[in-house]
Formats: structure tokens, sequence, C-alpha cells
């Protein structure tokens, strides 16, 4: 022990300091953060996403869309890791490709979501790392929003949340667009109009608390006659 110690000292390390191995961690994920909203309603759906895309503190561009349209009723929202996502997009646009070619017609809504379910299951044992909302139009023409977790568990609902910010944005939600827990309400048909306010509203909310949600957020408005774009601003600091 004296022995030992005397080495110690005499290499200029305190006596309460041990060497050991030094382990370097690792990680092939980046979160490069980012929120997407999806509402459903009776004849349409809107699905819109920020334009932020940051690496920790930093903000590598503020104009990045995240809304990638599949089809003329289909619309896919990603948010997470870049590189997983344009990986998980370009797959998913190939695979439609092909069965539009053996086909000869274009995947309903609910098929493309059943497939991305089967195409993140398949890479259950690594993930990506990437928070998905699919919005788009049913066979019978009704607004759909599926949600789905990283191995491809997938969940239909009328409206949904997802991303850096989704803890911020379903509660309200919830509160506006659900009803939930609410007495005496009388609960009105969703409109067009009313989804495009709560869509602003809740992004402007989620900009004063989550630093990578904010610039600003793009807007897509799927109906029957196809795809309509537009895009409102957030706060840039």
């Amino acid at each position: 022990m004296a022995l030992y110690t005397q080495s110690k000292i005499s290499r200029g390390l305190p006596d309460y300091e041990r060497e050991g191995i030094k382990q370097v961690n690792f990680s092939p994920y980046a979160d490069n953060g980012g929120s997407v909203v999806a509402l459903a309603g009776d004849d349409f759906c809107i699905i819109a996403a920020d334009n932020r895309l940051s690496t920790g503190y930093s903000i590598c561009t503020r104009e990045q869309e995240k809304l990638f349209p599949l089809s003329d009723t289909t619309v896919l929202g990603c948010s997470g890791c870049w590189c997983d996502t344009l990986s998980l997009t370009r797959l998913l646009s190939a695979r439609m490709q092909m069965y539009e070619h053996e086909h000869q017609k274009k995947m309903s809504t609910p098929a493309v979501a059943q497939m991305l379910s089967a195409m993140l299951y398949y890479k259950r044992f690594f993930p990506y790392y990437v928070s998905n909302v699919l919005a788009g139009l049913d066979e019978n023409g009704k607004g759909c929003v599926y949600s789905y977790d990283p191995i491809g568990h997938c969940e239909r609902s009328t409206y949904r949340a997802g991303g850096s910010a989704g803890a911020l944005l379903q509660p309200l939600l919830d509160n506006q667009i659900g009803y939930k827990n609410q007495e005496d309400i009388k609960v009105e048909l969703l409109t067009q109009e009313k989804a495009l306010l709560v869509l602003k509203d809740v992004f402007i909310s989620a900009a004063e608390r989550d630093i990578y949600t904010g610039d600003g957020i793009s807007i897509k408005i799927i109906t029957k006659d196809g795809v309509k774009s537009s895009s409102f601003p957030l706060r840039k600091d």
C-alpha cells in the first residue's frame, strides 16, 4: 500500500484518484428537433410542421421542409434524426412507386399507413429515430391521421402531435379539438378555418417554450382536389 501510494504521489496524482479504463461513448443517433401536428376533418386533413433544423443549441437551417407528399391524398410529417428521416422517406417513396407499377394504381392512405408500420417494425432492433405522423384521406374521402412509435405501432385518430414539442401540443389539441374532460360543451364540426386557427395557435404556444420549434410552419391542406400548401411565420429566437 505504501509503494502504491508513493508511486501515485511521485506521479503527481492525489490519493483519492484511481486510474481506470476510460470509456468513450458513441451514439449513432442525433436529435435534430422539430414538431408535427395533423388534424382531420370530415372531408379534409391538415398537417403542419415547423421549419427549424437544429443540433443542440445550434440552428442548422431555418427553412427545412419536414412534410413529404407521398401522393395526391397522403402526406407524411417527420421530425427527429434528419438522416433517418431522409432514409425512411426515400425508401417509402420507392416502395410506393413499385406498388403503383405493379398494381396500376396508387396506394390509399390506410395502405401507406400499414406499409409504414411494417417498415418501422422491420427495423425494430435498430429503429429509425424519427417521429412520424401520416395524414390524408381514406377510401371514403374522410380525413385520417396515423401516429407511430419508433418500432411501428400504429394508431388512427383525428388529431395528433409529435416531435420535440409533442408533449406541449397534444394537451392543447385535447382541449380545443377533442373537448377532453369538459362538461356542457357543444361539440362542433371541425372546419378548415378552425383547424388552421388552432394549428397556428398551438405552434405559437410551442415556439415560446421549445427551443427546437420555431422560425415558421409549413402547412399542407389535403382535400379531394389535391394538396394545397401554405406557410405561417413563427418567432426566430
